[in-house]
């Protein structure tokens, strides 16, 4: 983000824009009435039909003594702080082609929806504003030049000192969403195990996180046959990551533990994808970049609490060295598996790793995020994840996150018939089910990988990971999903 955002009880005197928000019915918000005399901004609504405060709704005065822009908030006992945030998206979007350099949004006496303080509403408004300008354009020779001339964003709010410390624990939380949205953008021959190792040391050590990286000749020793046989037809080394971040060094209360699949490259394997859209494939890791984006999220705001993440980075080739379908492997459970599909490798990835965080950290509780299933986005779509939990209370709290943030949980199903379809006549376990089902079958083989007792959460991702058109405060691409969930719901639930 180029520019800047500041809370102020007075507008920048050196703004160039002013915004005033207008509810719905063309109701004048306490800052627009201030300024109407000045502006005649009631006369300018009786002239202009079209604009009716619907939220997000945009009205630029021509004939203004100063450039003014007229912002629709929508119904007011509606206005949470999603929506402060999608009317800020929406306001982005005329901004970054308006020519505007500084502008101040006011903001004062708003109404919101019960229980949304003010000062939460101009933080959440930052946030959106935050996350709509993200862009990915590291690889273009020509930068996009639209959004480069505003530099600063005042926000006037009555109670501005509160409204800025809780925008810098929501920057801290964009910051994380924005660090997945681009380990997810990046391209297959910048990003890989190796190069993602490097990427993490430089985003998160910095702010105290504590990282061990396991190469293959450890987890050749470790016993990781699982892993390492999806990455072994790659020119590139398998790598494991793993994420320390001790917030609450008062209590020995055991960690939550994030587990990420990063399969940095996924051509399917010797059970070659189709060609079409394979380039997207380079998102098969966006449940590793939501676990490497949460930790940078607690760090980043500095979360009592203690978490573990841990991700498993693979580049999944075909080669005269890659794994086949009919081989049987070994998993760093003991758990013997027959290959079926060589595209079926994620659930391979998770299996060790989430063995190996519950033997070597005793978590409290484990949630894995995966792009997993092409069978979630048969069932779901784009719109919803799939969220598979083996205790109730923990979907209650996944649920609850999820309608705080807007990332949209659906729960499915877990049994025992799904976890019995997984069992091998070769071996003890296969890794894959029949034509139907997959993506509760593939909840069924990792469950064999969950000790008894523990609370448990699979996220299959793969619908919600990468979106091809453009949302208020999520570009095309990346979308950093899971993130924003994860937050909330350590915050509201694991944090002193």
């Amino acid at each position: 983000m180029a520019f800047s955002i500041k809370f102020n009880t007075k507008p920048n005197p050196k703004s160039d824009t002013l915004i005033f928000l207008i509810n719905e019915g063309n109701k004048l918000s306490t800052g627009a009435k201030k300024a109407d005399k000045k502006y005649a901004l009631s006369a300018t609504l009786k002239n202009n039909a079209q604009f009716t405060g619907k939220s997000g709704q945009t009205l630029a005065l021509n004939n203004a003594k100063s450039k003014i822009i007229l912002l629709g908030t929508g119904d007011a006992a509606q206005s949470d702080g999603l929506a402060f945030e999608t009317m800020a998206g929406k306001l982005f979007t005329h901004l970054k082609s308006a020519g505007t350099a500084h502008v101040t949004i006011n903001m004062d006496g708003i109404k919101t929806a019960s229980g949304l303080k003010k000062e939460d509403a101009a933080a959440h408004f930052g946030m959106g504003l935050q996350l709509a300008a993200y862009n990915f354009e590291h690889y273009k020779s020509k930068k996009d030049k639209t959004a480069k001339t505003l530099k600063s964003v005042t926000i006037t709010s009555e109670k501005d000192n509160d409204a800025k410390k809780l925008h810098k624990a929501y920057m801290a939380i964009a910051d994380g969403v924005c660090l997945a949205r681009d380990l997810v953008n990046e391209p297959p021959n910048m990003l890989y195990p190796k190069s993602y190792v490097q990427r993490i040391k430089d985003e998160l050590k910095p702010l105290g996180v504590d990282i061990t990286i396991l190469g293959e000749k450890q987890m050749e020793k470790l016993g990781f046959g699982a892993l390492l046989a999806v990455g072994q037809g790659s020119a590139c080394e398998s790598q494991v990551a793993i994420m320390r971040w001790d917030g609450d060094t008062k209590t020995k209360k055991a960690p939550i533990a994030l587990v990420g699949k990063g399969v940095t490259f996924d051509t399917g394997g010797i059970s070659l994808k189709p060609g079409p859209n394979m380039d997207q494939m380079k998102m098969d890791m966006g449940g590793s970049a939501a676990v490497v984006g949460t930790i940078k999220a607690l760090a980043g705001r500095k979360a009592k609490v203690n978490a573990i993440g841990i991700v498993g980075l693979v580049e999944n080739m075909p080669s005269s060295n890659a794994y086949r379908p009919g081989d049987v492997i070994t998993s760093h459970a003991g758990k013997t598996i027959e290959v079926l599909n060589t595209d079926a490798e994620g659930r391979l990835v998770l299996a060790d790793i989430l063995t190996y965080v519950q033997q070597k950290y005793k978590p409290e509780v484990i949630i894995d995020l995966a792009t997993l299933t092409g069978a979630i986005m048969v069932a779901l779509g784009l719109e919803y994840c799939g969220a598979f939990a083996n205790d109730n209370d923990l979907w209650k709290q996944i649920e609850k996150s999820s309608h705080n943030t807007g990332e949209k949980f659906w729960r499915m199903p877990l049994d025992e018939a799904y976890r019995k379809e997984m069992e091998s006549d070769v071996a003890d376990l296969k890794n894959l089910g029949t034509s139907y089902g997959g993506s509760c079958s593939a909840a069924g083989f990792l469950e064999h990988f969950i000790d008894d007792g523990v609370k448990w959460a699979h996220i299959d991702i793969a619908g919600t990971a990468w979106w091809k058109t453009d949302k208020p405060t999520t570009p095309k691409g990346g979308t950093g999903f899971g993130v924003r969930a994860l937050d909330d719901l350590i915050q509201n639930n694991f944090e002193k």
